[in-house]
């Protein structure tokens, strides 16, 4: 300690005029306590006010500059250090350091900055102000070819003080981006992969910069796929392959990149991974199960990866992928069904996996998780399922199949996105299947389920898609039967209220189911329908000069059924119909204004 504080002392007193070989002492000795105690001994060179001192210090001429930035990079190890270094005006000198040619000056320069960049905004706006990281980017650039270790030392620092530059700072990024670092990066990491620690500085700056979507572009123009592929089929241990994984899920959500990806081989990397954790019950595997599954789905999200790895429905990818269903882990059931929902996203391929058996197997998957079941999972089957039932050739299958009888025992759940799912595929599966449409529109318990979600107010999407299917139960049967059960439960208000949507399709779905209701069981709704007040909602539609014209066509084609009820025809009399209708004759869409001209007939007759 006393050796310190004399030595902190003669670098005041001395700095400025003293021989090499004396500071060269001074400086040995601040060294050799920095390796004792960091922390102590950085905090008595803040209180000594010797870092301003070592600013004049930095100098490419001096024999001592290596030493003096050596000393800055242990100091700044410390957080509250870095601000001081800053405020001792290290950082434009340091900076001046990185045009020096002497190798060890430029190492430990970097280790210097790099260390004042971490975690600190005072540090990265001060290099950033200074022009550091152009110089960095230069030097990683002119060194990317050199194998030698001193040249791969020093890569690994500059990479490492361009990470802690960059770290979660969108705008210090994209300036990286904009320098032109990514295709060096990649570069590097081809060249280096036999270097482990420059390697890994490789895929933290990558995974540092993978999030921004600029830089997914330019990724795309390297062989940056084809290197990490390559890479993690070396890898052994668990932490290096996770952290490539770290690098390939963000990008992987670029579609050209999916696709480098897919030719480059991942995918096998990944089927191998699955089958070598899937029995196993170690953390470490679990993890890799989870995550070589889970960027597997991913892989498939992009058109044109999905259909190469669908290859006709023939593809060992999707066979694979099919075995993965009826397996006994969760994870692999959330990722089979998750990835049949991918490839169904075309007709071609839902026709061809309905005809080849997928239905069953989703639905034995269901079957699996009704008692208290895997919310996940029920949700990604229901997905898959909805999703093969959008062809209209697969409907009449999949119903004889049983998938509704198979969806309904999900009524009881409590999960606002089973809830939406479960909707969703009972409404693709009824359109234009009458028999199903009247046969569900029956079902009492299904019916009062959906009133009841109808009021969802905290689940848009489950409440929009209620009123859907509501009214998808009445315009596809067509059935007396199916509106008296709607009546009966109290669906009526909640259709007056879709005709009000902000949705276009939701309105007019709204309308139409109401005519129906209109002319074939007015007397049975008449009261309901004047309690939600229908006919002012339909002259505020008609009225309004924003309504689209397939709106005020059908609102004008429901006047005319509504018309046959006595109580609703003085609703009708009592609100100046006729004065917005035969406006609407001059319309500029022919089919309304011709029904314009028949409701005014109609409306004339009736008065």
């Amino acid at each position: 300690a006393d050796n310190l504080s004399e030595a902190l002392k003669k670098l005041k007193i001395t700095s400025s005029d003293s021989t090499a070989d004396s500071l060269e002492g001074c400086l040995d000795c601040l060294l050799q306590a920095l390796a004792q105690n960091n922390m102590e001994t950085s905090e008595k060179i803040q209180k000594s006010g010797v870092l301003q001192v070592f600013a004049s210090l930095l100098t490419p001429q001096s024999s001592c500059t290596a030493k003096v930035a050596n000393i800055i990079a242990e100091v700044a190890r410390n957080e509250f250090m870095r601000n001081p270094c800053v405020d001792a005006g290290l950082i434009p000198p340091l900076v001046q350091l990185l045009n020096c040619k002497d190798q060890e000056v430029l190492l430990q320069t970097g280790r210097a900055l790099g260390n004042i960049c971490y975690d600190s905004h005072e540090g990265r706006n001060a290099v950033d102000h200074a022009g550091g990281a152009h110089i960095v980017v230069d030097h990683l650039r002119s060194l990317c070819s050199k194998t030698d270790p001193a040249s791969e030392k020093l890569l690994t620092v500059f990479c490492g003080m361009l990470m802690n530059y960059s770290n979660e700072n969108d705008t210090l990024q994209s300036q990286l981006i904009n320098m032109g670092v990514i295709p060096t990066l990649v570069k590097l990491l081809g060249i280096h992969c036999q270097n482990a620690a420059l390697t890994e500085m490789c895929l933290v700056a990558f995974g540092n910069l993978a999030e921004l979507e600029s830089s997914k572009e330019q990724f795309a123009y390297t062989n940056v796929a084809e290197e990490l592929v390559k890479l993690f089929k070396k890898q052994i241990e668990h932490d290096k392959k996770e952290m490539i994984f770290e690098v390939l899920a963000p990008l992987a959500e670029n579609d050209v990149i999916k696709l480098q990806l897919v030719e480059a081989g991942l995918v096998e990397c990944l089927l191998e991974i699955v089958q070598k954790t899937v029995d196993s019950d170690k953390e470490d595997d679990i993890a890799e199960l989870k995550t070589a599954s889970d960027l597997m789905v991913l892989l498939l999200l992009g058109d044109e990866s999905m259909q190469k790895l669908f290859e006709g429905g023939k593809g060992s990818v999707f066979q694979r992928v099919l075995s993965w269903i009826p397996s006994n882990s969760h994870q692999l059931q959330l990722a089979g069904a998750l990835a049949i929902a991918n490839f169904a996203r075309n007709d071609g391929n839902c026709i061809h996996m309905v005809d080849n058996g997928i239905v069953q197997k989703l639905m034995d998957l269901l079957d699996r998780h009704v008692e208290d079941g895997n919310v996940t999972v029920q949700h990604a089957a229901l997905s898959a399922l909805r999703n093969l039932a959008i062809p209209v050739v697969n409907k009449a299958k999949m119903l004889s199949a049983g998938v509704a009888e198979a969806v309904l025992k999900f009524l009881r759940s409590e999960m606002p996105p089973v809830q939406f799912k479960l909707l969703g595929t009972l409404r693709m599966l009824i359109d234009a299947q009458a028999e199903a449409a009247e046969q569900l529109g029956k079902n009492v318990k299904l019916v009062e389920r959906l009133v009841e979600w109808c009021e969802a107010k905290d689940h848009a999407g489950v409440m929009g898609e209620s009123n859907r299917l509501l009214s998808a139960l009445i315009r596809h049967s067509k059935s007396k039967d199916v509106i008296r059960t709607i009546v009966q439960s109290g669906g009526i208000k909640h259709l007056v209220t879709m005709a009000t949507s902000e949705h276009v399709i939701m309105q007019n779905e709204a309308l139409v189911a109401l005519a129906l209701i209109a002319a074939l069981e007015l007397v049975t709704a008449e009261k309901d329908l004047e309690n939600a007040q229908l006919v002012q909602i339909l002259h505020r539609l008609l009225s309004d000069d924003r309504s689209a014209p397939e709106i005020k066509y059908n609102s004008m084609v429901l006047i005319c059924a509504l018309i046959g009820s006595e109580p609703l025809q003085k609703e009708v009399q009592s609100m100046a119909f006729l004065e917005v209708v035969s406006k609407l004759r001059s319309h500029e869409n022919k089919t309304v204004a011709q029904q314009a001209s028949l409701t005014e007939q109609r409306l004339a007759v009736e008065s």
